[in-house]
C-alpha cells in the first residue's frame, strides 16, 4: 500500500489538535501520502469497552478497520491506545474465524464486513520502520541541540509478542527517532514506568494517578532536561495537564511537554505557532527561546 489513513483517534481533535496538524504537515514534508479516515469512531478505549463486553468492543474496533479496508489503506495512528486497540483488535479477528463471523455478523446490519486486509500502524513505528533514522535525518532543517525525556508509554510496546518493537524493557527505537533531529535523549529513573493516566487510573484514582506522573517528573527534572517527547496525547496530557494540577499543590517542574510530531515539526522547519505548541498548559518561556534561536 503507498497511501495511508490517518486516524487522530478521540483526545487529540479535542483537546491538542496542533498534534494533528502537526502530524500531517511532516507526513506532507516528507512525501508520504495520506488523507483522513472520515466517519471513523473511537478506537474504542481498550481498557474499558475490552474490559466489559470484547464483542462490542470488537465491533467497534472493526468498523474502524472496514474503513481503511474500503479505501486500500494502512491506518496511521498518533496514540498508544488507539495502536493498541486497532491492532489487537485487528490481530484477533484474522486469526479468530468464530470471532470474526460473530463481528460481521453485527457489521452486515450497517452493510459493512470485515476482512482482514489492512495493518495498523504507529506514527513511531512507521517512521522507524518504513522511513529509517537516516532517511529522517537528512531531512532536518533545524537541529534541535536539546535535552529530552524520552516516554515511549505502556500500550507501544506492551504485549511484546505482538508489538514485536525490541525489549519492552530496554527499547531503542524512539530515542533514535528523536536523536535522528539533533536533539539528546537523557536517561533518567523510571523510564519505562506507566504515565499514570492509562487503564482508568486518572478516571477512578486520580490522586494515585497524580503520584505516579509526579514520580516521573521528579526523575526527569532531576535529570536536567529541556522537555517531555512523548508518542501519546494521553501520556500527553498527563504530564501537561498533570503539571498544572501539581502546581496548584505548590510542586512546579515546569517541563514542556511535546509530541514527537510536534518535535519533529520544529526539526523540519515550522514555528511553534504551526505545530499547536501553544495549546499546551506548561510552556517554558526558556525552551521557546532556544527553538526561537535555533530556527533563526
Amino acid at each position: 500500500m503507498n497511501e495511508l489513513s490517518l486516524f487522530p483517534g478521540c483526545l487529540i481533535p479535542n483537546r491538542y489538535p496542533g498534534i494533528e496538524k502537526a502530524t500531517g504537515l511532516v507526513l506532507d514534508r516528507l512525501d508520504i501520502k495520506w488523507g483522513e479516515l472520515e466517519e471513523a469512531s473511537c478506537c474504542p478505549a481498550p481498557g474499558i469497552f475490552r474490559s466489559f463486553d470484547k464483542i462490542t468492543w470488537l465491533t467497534i474496533a472493526s468498523r474502524n478497520l472496514v474503513l481503511a479496508e474500503e479505501k486500500s489503506t494502512d491506518i496511521l495512528t498518533l496514540c498508544n491506545g488507539c495502536f493498541s486497540s486497532l491492532m489487537d483488535a485487528n490481530s484477533i479477528l484474522k486469526s479468530d474465524a468464530r470471532l470474526r463471523n460473530e463481528v460481521n455478523s453485527h457489521l452486515k446490519k450497517i452493510d459493512k464486513e470485515y476482512r482482514g486486509t489492512v495493518e495498523v500502524r504507529h506514527i513511531i513505528e512507521f517512521l522507524y520502520r518504513d522511513i529509517g533514522v537516516e532517511k529522517l535525518g537528512r531531512a532536518i532543517e533545524k537541529p534541535l541541540e536539546i535535552r529530552a525525556a524520552i516516554h515511549y508509554g505502556c500500550h507501544l510496546m506492551k504485549p511484546t509478542k505482538d508489538r514485536k518493537l525490541g525489549r519492552a524493557e530496554y527499547p531503542v527505537f524512539f530515542d533514535e527517532l528523536v536523536e535522528a533531529i539533533g536533539a539528546v535523549s537523557i536517561p533518567y529513573e523510571g523510564k519505562m514506568s506507566c504515565c499514570g493516566a492509562g487503564g482508568g487510573v486518572r478516571s477512578a484514582m486520580f490522586e494515585t494517578s497524580l503520584k505516579m506522573t509526579e514520580y516521573k517528573l521528579d526523575r526527569m527534572k532531576r535529570a536536567g532536561v529541556d522537555c517531555i517527547v512523548n508518542a501519546c496525547p494521553f501520556c500527553h496530557l498527563q504530564f501537561d495537564s498533570g503539571q498544572a494540577e501539581l502546581e496548584r499543590e505548590g510542586k512546579v517542574y515546569n517541563i514542556p511537554v511535546i509530541h514527537y510530531s510536534q518535535i519533529l515539526g520544529l526539526a523540519l522547519g515550522y514555528t511553534p505557532q504551526e505545530i499547536g505548541l501553544h495549546l499546551n498548559e506548561i510552556i517554558s518561556r526558556g525552551f521557546e527561546e532556544k527553538i526561537t534561536l535555533v530556527q533563526k
